[in-house]
């Protein structure tokens, strides 16, 4: 009995000496610095610091080591020598991957992303869709358009099956003039660009419309180390210019500024007279209570021309060249405007509320002529899309930590989209409207709720989530000859499912499941009286994520996505296409290796195998998918001032139609860059596709008509990818 005694006794004196420690975590400079791991070696518990910098540990003692780690800082060691807040600074240093530790996070590729903008930071806005492993874009009208985008075998169009975000503020355009989920990035000042947040999928209770394939999120920096101007010139009358200015500099606040403009005629035979410019503003302050707030402005204005795409036999019997036209009076104007407000509220150490709020004004102007003079052979088939829109919404989201092993997240939002004249129409050299096609305001508004748990146990964390969202459809055609105010409105729930073990900080492992969806035109909802507006997806992926040597990570999955309805948009009518049951299945692969400590080397490697499930086996190819795509590179960084890199980008051949006859031809360019930095100057050269490679960026399977022509003639039509292209840069930081 006194033995126990002695024990109970000896057990309470050790639990009441354990108490939690608080404190926050800076740079040099005295900027807080936001998850940075803290790890206690004694009781080996450990915490995040937050987006203010402050942590807080539990089961701590006196005496008790503390490890501090951060990807691109020194690694620190201290003991607890009081319960005193604790102010604790680290030293940045040359990056190194070994310091990269796999941690208890679904989202294992944003390791990727980090670790990918830490040896190559973005340079371009098409850089910054590509930093996600597998995704490829492809321009074809001109720079002032969208991109292309091919993920996971789909055809993505311009965004239908992958969610885009900028600060929370959703980049997607729902029932657009051009297409459904159409995402043009080109407001982004890539300079400005803080981290990246992607992954693949649908299994994310936050991430709603558009999430099939996967989802990209943008998030811009909060504070400058510095303030910069930047000039940038090459070939074919290129000229690119960057400025960003510190307004506010201090630890509890900053703001900034910065501008960019462009010009390029491009290498076409038709100069695309291109010019785009981006103003962007934002201030954040740290409060303190805790709370966060970041408020910023940004208006992006461009306007193009573009050669469109050209048929293979102008080009094969030399009536154009590779980099010709047959209507250079395609392109357009576009323009959008935002006002973005996140506030971030700390309620108590274990519960925190975000914020986001939204303004977007938006307008799009796009000339095309896809088929020539197939439909009309007098003046042509060139259609003008029109539209001017106004985006408002918000989403709040309520985590909190209910003990050590469950975490609770609720969230809730509101996305209206009133989009005027909506037009569709036959035109004449963009001056003469001959026929509207269609002409309507869509007034289009998206409810959403959602709420997850996380249950951690040991190795395992265990994420289940729930999503509902609601939708109002509205379209007015003012072509009718009356008042015609047509709407439809329709639910959907979306169950998420994910496990995840992680041995160690070396190995993980994961299983994840869920149902997705992406949402139709309004203009083909009301038309379809409310059929298909919504068809779900479920999708599943079982992969590994692996540091099997210090230097080395290693990430792969295997997965399969069911999708009810794929949707094929048909420009010059104002459809989307319901084209039938499909499913994808495939392999993904990444490899980073840090051969020295300035020389890396990055691989991603995808295969993607798309059927139709309702057409026989032979023609049941989806035109477009990617099959097999491959990108590889060596990274220099900080070699004596010198940083740089060689990457390679391979998409191979895939189906142009249904049975596989035609097929579209891949392609492997082979881009260079290099960089030398001495004190405040640096100097770099960017050389696109350094073999001169002719390849085709886009292709697609058209029935066109030329004006010589008296029948129709259908075979690929393809939009020419950018030939040997080198840009000298100047940049002054202070």
């Amino acid at each position: 009995m006194r033995i126990f005694f002695f024990f109970l006794i000896f057990g309470f004196i050790l639990n009441s000496n354990a108490q939690s420690v608080s404190g926050v975590v800076n740079n040099a400079d005295g900027k807080a610095l936001s998850e940075v791991l803290i790890r206690d070696l004694n009781s080996k518990t450990h915490a995040h610091t937050d987006a203010n910098g402050k942590f807080t540990l539990e089961g701590a003692q006196i005496n008790d080591s503390l490890v501090i780690t951060k990807q691109g800082f020194a690694t620190q060691k201290i003991k607890i020598i009081s319960f005193d807040f604790m102010t604790i600074a680290i030293d940045e240093k040359p990056f190194l991957l070994e310091e990269v530790t796999i941690s208890n996070n679904l989202k294992y590729l944003n390791t990727i992303s980090k670790i990918d903008l830490e040896i190559q930071p973005v340079s371009n806005s098409q850089d910054l869709l590509r930093k996600v492993p597998g995704l490829f874009i492809g321009q074809h009208a001109g720079g002032g358009k969208a991109e292309q985008i091919f993920l996971r075998g789909f055809d993505c169009d311009h965004g239908t099956d992958i969610n885009v975000t900028v600060d929370g503020m959703p980049v997607n355009m729902v029932s657009h003039a051009h297409g459904q989920g159409y995402a043009d990035l080109h407001f982004v000042i890539p300079e400005t660009v803080a981290n990246i947040d992607f992954d693949k999928g649908s299994y994310f209770a936050e991430k709603g419309d558009f999430t099939t394939a996967g989802y990209v999120g943008f998030n811009t920096k909060n504070a400058l180390q510095n303030s910069s101007v930047s000039f940038e010139g090459g070939q074919f009358d290129t000229f690119r210019t960057v400025a960003m200015f510190n307004l506010l500099n201090e630890e509890k606040q900053s703001a900034y500024i910065a501008g960019e403009y462009m010009m390029t005629d491009g290498y076409f035979d038709a100069p695309q007279n291109f010019n785009r410019i981006n103003l962007f503003g934002k201030y954040s302050a740290k409060m303190a209570n805790g709370n966060l707030i970041a408020l910023s402005v940004s208006h992006f204005k461009s306007q193009w021309d573009a050669s469109g795409q050209i048929p293979d036999r102008a080009v094969n019997d030399g009536t154009i060249s590779h980099y010709g036209a047959i209507d250079s009076n395609e392109g357009g104007t576009t323009g959008r405007t935002n006002l973005n407000l996140q506030y971030d509220a700390k309620i108590d150490e274990n519960t925190q509320i975000k914020n986001t709020a939204y303004l977007s004004k938006y307008d799009f102007e796009l000339y095309s002529n896809f088929t020539f003079f197939l439909n009309d052979p007098v003046n042509g088939d060139q259609i003008k899309q029109k539209e001017n829109r106004t985006i408002v919404g918000f989403q709040s989201e309520y985590n909190q930590k209910l003990s050590e092993k469950w975490r609770f997240k609720l969230g809730a939002g509101l996305r209206n989209d009133n989009n005027k004249n909506v037009e569709l129409s036959h035109t004449l050299n963009r001056k003469t409207v001959l026929d509207y096609l269609s002409l309507g305001n869509v007034n289009q508004t998206n409810l959403f709720s959602y709420t997850s748990f996380d249950f951690t146990s040991g190795k395992w964390l265990i994420n289940a989530g729930l999503r509902l969202d609601y939708f109002k459809f509205g379209y007015e055609d003012q072509l009718a000859p009356t008042y015609t105010n047509q709407t439809q409105t329709k639910a959907i729930v979306s169950p998420k499912l994910n496990f995840l073990y992680t041995e160690n900080d070396k190995l993980q492992y994961f299983f994840k499941l869920g149902k997705g969806f992406h949402s139709n035109d309004t203009r083909v909802v009301v038309a379809q009286k409310g059929e298909k507006i919504l068809p779900e997806t479920y999708g599943a992926d079982l992969g590994i994520n692996w540091k099997p040597f210090p230097r080395m990570i290693v990430n792969s999955a295997v997965w399969y996505l069911y999708l009810a309805q794929e949707f094929v948009y048909v420009g010059d009518e104002a459809v989307v296409e319901p084209s039938g049951k499909t499913q994808r299945k495939g392999f993904d692969f990444g490899f980073r290796y840090q051969l020295t400590n300035w020389l890396f080397w990055n691989t991603d490697y995808t295969y993607t195998h798309a059927r139709t499930m309702d057409e026989p086996k032979g023609n049941d190819y989806l035109p477009l998918a990617p099959v097999n795509t491959l990108t590889s590179g060596l990274s220099v960084k900080d070699l004596k001032g010198f940083s740089g890199s060689i990457r390679t980008r391979f998409l191979g051949d895939r189906p142009a139609n249904e049975d596989n006859s035609v097929v579209a031809k891949g392609y492997c360019i082979t881009d260079f860059s290099v960089n030398y930095q001495i004190k405040k100057v640096s100097i770099g050269l960017n050389i696109d596709n350094i073999f001169d490679t002719k390849w085709k960026e886009t292709q697609f399977l058209t029935e066109s008509r030329l004006a010589s022509e008296t029948e129709p003639v259908e075979e690929i039509h393809f939009t020419a990818g950018t030939p040997f292209n080198a840009r000298l840069i100047l940049k002054y930081s202070w």
